[in-house]
């Protein structure tokens, strides 16, 4: 494998692992569900219906910021968060090269075991 390729893929492994580990807990998929409406939302707003304190909420919001998943807005007092839609698209596109992958190989067994 050629340097350049190697690094692009340990860049893009870099990138897609504190998504996965983002979203490995179910309090941040719960966030990122809300924040998927599409509006923005404060931390008081999020807060509600869950049993988090706001500080707690504040906390998993950093990591799903820190993820590049979400961002946050200023407005006077308080911050509001958005849903980014790309890191979660980038983690689709290559979860579905891992499938076909996946679906090619089988493919080939299949063939081996019967042929």
């Amino acid at each position: 494998m050629s340097r350049k390729r190697h690094s692009s893929t340990a860049e893009k492994r870099n990138t897609r692992a504190p998504v996965f580990a983002a979203l490995g807990d179910e309090t941040r998929l719960s966030l990122v569900a809300r924040l998927c409406a599409g509006q923005p939302y404060s931390i008081a707003e999020l807060t509600e219906g869950h049993k988090l304190t706001r500080q707690a909420i504040t906390k998993h919001l950093r990591v799903l910021e820190r993820a590049g998943i979400v961002h946050s807005i200023r407005r006077g007092r308080e911050s509001r968060f958005e849903f980014v839609p790309e890191p979660i698209e980038a983690i689709k596109e290559y979860l579905d090269l891992v499938s076909e992958q996946w679906d090619q190989t089988l493919i080939r067994l299949k063939s081996f075991v019967e042929g």
